[in-house]
């Protein structure tokens, strides 16, 4: 739902970034509980479709795109204006934070979810 509702607001950015116009034919929540799937099956393909459009939007923004500001509203009304690189790192910080939410939370009920240090994970570089 966070997704969708940031990915929402930065299709108003100036630069009209055409990988969010893969947006178009989904349902946009109004609020943060609002089911968006009926079941795993159609959460997971959400999940895929929306990775796509992140990865397609992060390939598309330009440097000087990141400075400017983008103007929105909350779910409340209230509107506001950030500046789109502080808006974009929001969006990736928050995804972190729930990902470890789900993690501890898998982890309290015994389930050995792996090694999730970010840095375990990153590919080595071969040595120059």
């Amino acid at each position: 739902v966070a997704d969708l509702i940031w990915l929402g607001r930065y299709a108003a950015h100036p630069a009209n970034h055409r990988a969010l116009q893969a947006l178009a034919g989904l349902q946009r929540p109004t609020r943060l509980d609002q089911p968006m799937a009926a079941n795993i099956r159609e959460l997971t393909a959400l999940r895929v479709q929306l990775d796509a459009c992140i990865e397609a939007l992060a390939a598309e923004i330009d440097e000087e795109q990141l400075d400017q500001p983008l103007a929105y509203r909350n779910t409340r009304g209230i509107e506001a204006r950030k500046n789109f690189f502080a808006l974009l790192i929001h969006l990736f910080n928050h995804q972190t934070h729930h990902r470890g939410q789900a993690t501890t939370l898998l982890s309290q009920a015994g389930v050995d979810v792996g090694v999730t240090d970010l840095l375990a994970i990153i590919a080595d570089e071969p040595a120059p």
